[in-house]
């Protein structure tokens, strides 16, 4: 009998206005398929997507809030088919806050609460405790972000739903040529067009810095050798920070002339550089003989 697939599903759920969006968003870094206010009588047939997804699929988080407030009364049946069909086990992650913090946040960005049919967001705020008040008690995690920035709220949904938290930052180096443009997408760019140039040694004209000779040649060089130095100090210094800030990914980029050799070489040296300093990371060569190599 072949073996079902195991389904993680958390259904994100709480009062308006107290970090669905931030946790959403944490689900979705941490590599999670998101679907936002999706109508429970519609859970059951969305497990069945991913049950027939043939694994691609095995992590979702769904957000049921009072935009579907005429289904709430759904979720409750459909959690209970999909157990009662064992293919998952669903679990509810609730979130609250003090009520003189929400009416402060709804103040602050000028919206009215869902439930409010005047100006007031406080009496919006007492019925949906009220309408809530059945889910919050069977949820399996409660977090109140009354007293939370929203970097402490990441940091506590990943604490409880991801495996480290280390793997939710991830570290992408891209070399390139300055001459094909700068990559957009970059958070850092380092030019290497000071360093030795192979492109002018015939024979490694038409070799690139994946080549030993070409990475050998780049890297024995002093200015190289202080280059590497003092950005492996750099990085060391600043992608802590940036984990802290709650940055979900990194791309450095680092640029040569023509994107062959040198910015190839430094790319692939600090690739391996981050690996050994327990970051995930991955690298790509966008100009490297006129195409993307990636791995």
């Amino acid at each position: 009998m072949e073996k079902q697939q195991e389904i993680e599903l958390v259904i994100i759920t709480g009062m308006s206005g107290a970090g669905k969006t931030v946790a959403v968003q944490s689900f979705e870094d941490m590599g999670y398929f998101c679907v936002d206010n999706l109508p429970p009588a519609l859970i059951p047939k969305f497990i069945d997507l991913i049950d027939n997804s043939g694994g691609k699929m095995s992590k979702a988080a769904l957000v049921i809030d009072l935009r579907g407030r005429e289904f709430f009364d759904q979720l409750f049946e459909a959690i209970n088919s999909i157990q009662a069909e064992a293919k998952v086990t669903p679990r509810v992650l609730f979130l609250d806050s003090r009520d003189e913090v929400l009416v402060s946040r709804y103040k602050e960005t000028r919206r009215s609460h869902p439930l409010s049919d005047t100006s007031a967001p406080l009496t919006g705020i007492h019925a949906e405790r009220e309408m809530l008040d059945q889910l919050k008690g069977q949820a399996q995690l409660i977090i109140d972000t009354s007293d939370m920035k929203p970097l402490e709220l990441r940091e506590k949904i990943l604490e409880h739903f991801s495996g480290t938290q280390q793997d939710s930052f991830h570290v992408h180096l891209l070399s390139f040529g300055f001459k094909h443009g700068l990559p957009i997408d970059a958070d850092l760019v380092f030019d290497v067009r000071f360093l030795p140039n192979p492109h002018y040694i015939d024979h490694m004209r038409p070799q690139t810095g994946l080549d030993k000779e070409v990475s050998d040649y780049v890297l024995k060089w002093e200015e190289t050798q202080k280059f590497v130095e003092k950005i492996d100090d750099l990085l060391q210094y600043m992608l802590p920070h940036y984990k802290r800030e709650g940055k979900s990914q990194l791309i450095i980029a680092i640029g040569c002339t023509g994107g062959k050799h040198r910015s190839v070489t430094l790319a692939e040296y600090f690739h391996k550089r981050l690996q050994e300093l327990d970051y995930y990371t991955s690298v790509t060569h966008r100009d490297v003989e006129k195409g993307r190599r990636e791995r």
